[in-house]
């Protein structure tokens, strides 16, 4: 996944970042412990070389032993006060950024999870997934580091620049006029040479891209008698690299001059012209050693502010992306224990007037004006070719997607007018394309009844003729089924969805091309098994295979969006140049 994106800091960019504060808000008295600690060691680190001046200093005075022994003392008593404070600093720091960014994980996963499917229809997997892992460890980086470590840059600029001033206010106008300038240019001056040694790695990369592609398809480069022309193309990049490499090499050299010339030369200056303070006794040595290492510190930090800003406005880029997702509406989810009166189904449907089309293509309606009624507990199929709408109608009928216009009515009661999780829970699909998710056969079929026991698992596997092969497997129900079931056959996969919803006991069951690229045996199989949990239920069944549906007590032929025939088998066959009618003759008459 790509970095990412920096952005330049913005007052709404701050508002965005500061979002992150309400996740941090329930472990505040740490943080604000950390902080304490974190102030006490930046302190600490600036008391250090004012205390080695000292140090120096008490070598010229009287009973200077006494001196040098107190002030070393007072330097190690620093040193484990720093040490200390450093150590709870971190550990305060990273629990608190532990305990907030798992809260802020989960309430990021929670929104997503209740966002509707036209969300995920615009978007990538690989991009949410990056939200939700590379964004918040880049959270978790700043939270951790970089926001201590603007704080203790800020406060050894300001605390190391009066401490200057105080020495000596002449020396610190001077050093202030010199060596921050210095640091600035060689952190531009880095940052120049670091875009060639990309470039270096970006012609690496291609390089070997073409010494993978040939030798995957060395079959191919020899059979054209390309060997020359790869070995010319090769050649050429790895030149390319060659003198982009030489040219970056030269810079480095001149930046590793520049940094010897320029930063030592500065803190020579700084030297030089402290020493003429110190001829002047205008200063002691003590506090020129002092500065020295004062001057070392400013000039470092206020070099490193630059990797600082450019965290930050990396962390603000992150969180940016990442509330944009809260921005989105969620769907009504609510935990369903025990149905209402009002939200149960008896399976009644009608369409009326029903047009829909997908939000990524408004102008083009997959639905146009559908009406229909099924009654209760009535199998009806859908008819047509790929792109008729037939899927569409699953979708509208879980409220995956809402229509355009029109509606579809339960029992006389409009579909938007039902909780969506009571709806839902009524209505089950078993696809043509099984997700099955990695862990057991068990975990799998519970998944349409999580509270389900054992025995309840095992009845809905068996209803589902899956026990035929489950029993064969030594793990039998704790048999794992492999990242998205690929440890089973396709006819499996087919017979554990159909446990799956068996044990949901929905109202009304979808079936998406159930029994379709199954082999005879499975397909029989799994046709009883789906013979057996139609019964008692409404049914709308979409098939490419007429002869899963000719018992149908509906079939609705669709074509381009639009119910073009309605009817039974015996009905539709008798209609003239029927799309029905053709379609039985190919697959029944011609074999």
């Amino acid at each position: 996944m790509s970095e990412v994106e920096k952005k330049k800091i913005t007052r709404e960019g701050l508002r965005n970042a500061f979002k992150i504060y309400k996740y941090l808000k329930p472990f505040r008295r740490e943080y604000y412990i950390g902080m304490f600690f974190l102030l006490g060691s930046s302190l600490a680190s600036l008391a250090f070389p004012k205390l080695l001046g000292e140090l120096v200093n008490s070598g010229n005075k009287e009973a200077a032993a006494h001196s040098i022994n107190d002030i070393a003392l007072l330097l190690g008593v620093v040193l484990l006060v720093q040490s200390v404070f450093s150590y709870f600093r971190i550990v305060l720091f990273v629990n608190v950024t532990e305990k907030t960014l798992a809260f802020l994980r989960q309430d990021t996963y929670n929104h997503l999870i209740k966002l509707p499917l036209k969300f995920f229809d615009q978007r990538r997997v690989g991009e949410l997934n990056s939200r939700i892992s590379s964004d918040i460890v880049l959270l978790q980086e700043t939270l951790t580091t970089t926001l201590a470590e603007f704080i203790r840059q800020i406060i050894t600029i300001i605390g190391g620049i009066a401490l200057l001033a105080i020495t000596s206010l002449k020396l610190t106008l001077f050093m202030l006029a010199v060596l921050p300038g210095i640091m600035i240019l060689a952190r531009i001056f880095g940052k120049f040479i670091r875009k060639f040694s990309k470039q270096v790695q970006a012609q690496v990369a291609e390089s070997n891209t073409i010494v993978e592609e040939t030798l995957q398809g060395i079959q191919s480069v020899k059979s054209y008698t390309n060997e020359y022309f790869e070995m010319a193309r090769y050649r050429k990049k790895t030149n390319e690299i060659a003198e982009v490499g030489i040219v970056s090499g030269r810079y480095k050299g001149a930046f590793s001059a520049f940094i010897v010339f320029g930063l030592f030369g500065a803190l020579v200056a700084v030297i030089w012209q402290g020493s003429a303070l110190l001829s002047k006794g205008e200063l002691i040595a003590g506090d020129l050693f002092s500065f020295v290492i004062y001057s070392a510190f400013v000039g470092g930090t206020i070099g490193g502010l630059a990797t600082v800003y450019t965290s930050i406005q990396k962390f603000i880029g992150a969180t940016e992306d990442l509330f944009a997702i809260f921005n989105e509406p969620e769907e009504d989810i609510k935990v369903v224990v025990v149905l209402s009166e009002t939200d149960q189904l008896q399976g009644e449907i009608s369409f009326q007037e029903l047009t829909f089309a997908y939000p990524s293509r408004p102008n083009e309606k997959v639905l146009k004006k559908i009406d229909v009624s099924i009654a209760a507990n009535q199998m009806v199929a859908l008819v047509g070719a790929s792109g008729a709408g037939k899927s569409t109608i699953a979708s509208l009928l879980l409220r995956l997607h809402d229509p355009i216009s029109g509606a579809i009515l339960f029992d006389g009661k409009d579909s938007r007018d039902y909780s969506l999780s009571a709806l839902r829970s009524q209505i089950a699909l078993v696809p043509q394309d099984i997700f099955l998710f990695g862990g057991t056969i068990r975990e799998n079929i519970a998944y349409g009844k999580t509270g389900a026991t054992d025995e309840e698992i095992t009845e809905a596997a068996q209803k589902a003729n899956a026990m035929e092969f489950i029993s064969r497997f030594p793990e039998k129900l704790d048999t794992l089924v492999g990242e998205r079931g690929t440890q089973l056959s396709g006819g499996q996969r087919q017979r554990i969805a159909i446990a799956r919803a068996v044990l949901k006991n929905p109202k009304i069951l979808i079936l998406d091309e159930a029994t379709s690229s199954l082999d005879s045996e499975s397909e029989r199989l799994v046709q009883d098994a789906l013979e057996k949990l139609m019964t008692g239920r409404t049914s709308v069944v979409i098939a490419h295979r007429l002869s899963t549906v000719r018992k149908a007590d509906q079939i609705l032929v669709l074509n381009h969006g639009e119910l073009v025939e309605k009817g039974t088998h015996e009905e539709l066959v008798q209609l003239p140049d029927g799309i029905y009618r053709n379609l039985s003759d190919l697959q029944f008459n011609l074999h």
